[in-house]
């Protein structure tokens, strides 16, 4: 090796040794995981439950950032343009591989601009109404909506939420169609149920199971394949006559593309101990979550985003229903 070739080696190494021994401290500062969506919705309920319990893991904060705006995008681009040193992560739902599809222009790439981390819980739906719905069962709900459709009001948590996809997979199921209210964030749009300015809505347990329990909604159905262990009185819509009707909200866990292996070891490592930590499953199992420890991998969030892509896709063409 020339003294020049020998050299310019060492000089690299100089250069590469501070980056490497970065990523093998990571973290040494809190981490912020960006929630795009409004505090105190399902899916921030989720974020700062596994929040804290990663926090045990990694031996830093993890800070949950709601960014929220034209259906999770926004906080998802926030992301997407972030250094990619494991500082700034993403805890999203379905709508992650429903935007490409919803929205006819994005300000980032969903197939190359994330390294996925792995998924983290599925959520069910649950089939709710204003106290005062005249439906007393599922049976007489599916027969009277379907009666009085061009009356009735579905209210949803914004375009591309999952109030919103229930909907849309729910109305095309049916065959019917009814005048859906976009709210900005799943709580108003409970509000308004709360408050009987709207009929119906579908939305996930994490939401719903307070209210459903207080006796403040009428609840009709779940939207899973299996009946939900927290709220075991309510009918699969499946059974109910909606063969195949299946709707479950996955949440997963990004960081920026090009963040170093080792990092996304780490962020791996500490969500499957999060997953695996008693107080983040007692909490997901009263909200009716399904924890998703076993597919807590990059692998396995990549193959559903690819699936989940391609599924949706079709039902939002079909649907006709795209946001600017």
């Amino acid at each position: 090796m020339s003294a020049a070739i020998g050299a310019a080696a060492l000089a690299g190494a100089a250069v590469l040794a501070p980056a490497q021994a970065a990523d093998q401290n990571y973290p040494t500062r809190p981490v912020t995981m960006i929630v795009p969506f409004a505090a105190g919705g399902p899916t921030d309920v989720v974020a700062r439950s596994l929040a804290e319990s990663m926090r045990k893991s990694l031996g830093q904060t993890v800070v949950v950032e709601n960014v929220g705006g034209a259906g999770g995008t926004i906080g998802t681009a926030r992301v997407a343009k972030a250094s990619n040193d494991g500082y700034t992560v993403l805890l999203m739902h379905i709508g992650f591989s429903t935007a490409p599809a919803l929205y006819r222009k994005l300000s980032y790439d969903q197939a190359n601009d994330f390294q996925p981390i792995g998924l983290t819980v599925d959520v069910p739906m649950t089939m709710i109404a204003r106290e005062n719905f005249p439906a007393n069962n599922i049976k007489e709900f599916l027969t009277y909506i379907k009666a009085n459709a061009g009356k009735l009001s579905m209210a949803n948590a914004g375009i591309g939420s999952a109030s919103h996809l229930c909907g849309l997979m729910f109305m095309s199921t049916i065959g019917a169609e009814f005048q859906t209210i976009p709210y900005k964030g799943t709580a108003p749009a409970m509000n308004d149920l709360l408050g009987k300015q709207v009929d119906f809505m579908c939305d996930q347990t994490t939401n719903t199971t307070g209210q459903i329990k207080a006796g403040k909604v009428k609840a009709y159905a779940v939207t899973s394949k299996t009946r939900v262990p927290s709220l075991p009185d309510l009918p699969t819509l499946d059974e109910s006559g909606l063969k195949d009707f299946s709707v479950g909200i996955w949440h997963g866990l990004w960081a920026p593309k090009g963040t170093s292996p080792a990092i996304v070891a780490k962020l791996e490592s500490a969500l499957k101990a999060g997953l695996d930590d008693p107080a983040f499953k007692q909490r997901m199992n009263e909200l009716g979550a399904i924890v998703l420890a076993d597919k807590a991998t990059p692998a396995a969030l990549d193959t559903l985003v690819k699936s989940e892509t391609a599924k949706w896709g079709a039902v939002i063409k079909k649907a006709g229903v795209y946001a600017d």
